[in-house]
């Protein structure tokens, strides 16, 4: 017996009448994590920077973003609330204390994130140059088949193009931020880094949106 797609479960490998763009975007948007998630990943930045540049303690001024990081922590599991963009702050300023201990420069607190925007942005470019962009496998989860998009020319295409929006602020982040953090310019290094961080991601967003908005691919790859 033969079902058009309407009939058809999520279950069963096809998500109803919806379109392969509208789940892209519908993940996405999540991935963000509200107005909160974006303070929490913002905070240990700002207090760090605020807390060197006023009395040029480096050790004290991480342990001061660390404490705040952990109450942040304590708060949201005292919440019960989702864990994750506190648990990615913490790492980061545990990741960027390790840094600047070892080297007792502040400017190796915003080292790590130019080594993971440079290691990202080259891994991402390497899955589209070898016909594997990695928001295929995001698309391929979303309608039950992990590399069923490779079939179709037009969703590889969408697919890379995808990926390109995911690429682009990390290789921002590093023009901007190699520089200063060369000069030794702290105070714009915190600046880059809050202001090139959600911003740049929201915008990123918003050209994928714009992207998908041009056209409707349906999970099996035709156009609607």
């Amino acid at each position: 017996m033969n079902h058009d797609q309407s009939d058809v479960s999520p279950s069963e490998g096809v998500v109803d009448a919806q379109s392969v763009e509208a789940l892209v975007r519908k993940q996405l948007a999540e991935a963000f994590g509200g107005v909160r998630g974006v303070v929490e990943t913002a905070v240990p930045t700002l207090v760090f920077t605020v807390w060197y540049l006023t009395t040029g303690q480096l050790r004290e001024g991480l342990i001061v973003a660390a404490g705040i990081t952990v109450v942040m922590l304590v708060v949201r599991l005292l919440k019960r609330s989702q864990l994750q963009y506190v648990v990615n702050a913490m790492f980061g300023i545990g990741l960027a204390a390790l840094f600047a201990s070892r080297s007792g420069e502040a400017r190796d607190v915003f080292l790590p994130g130019i080594l993971y925007n440079s290691a990202y942005a080259l891994v991402l470019t390497a899955t589209i140059l070898n016909g594997w962009p990695l928001m295929g496998f995001l698309v391929g989860g979303l309608v039950g088949d992990l590399t069923s998009w490779r079939q179709d020319p037009a969703m590889r295409r969408l697919c890379s193009r995808l990926t390109w929006f995911l690429i682009l602020p990390c290789v921002l982040r590093v023009a901007v931020q190699y520089p200063l953090w060369a000069a030794d310019e702290i105070a714009l290094l915190a600046t880059s880094k809050i202001v090139l961080g959600w911003p740049l991601q929201i915008a990123s967003l918003l050209g994928m949106g714009w992207l998908l908005s041009r056209n409707s691919t349906t999970p099996n790859g035709d156009p609607r």
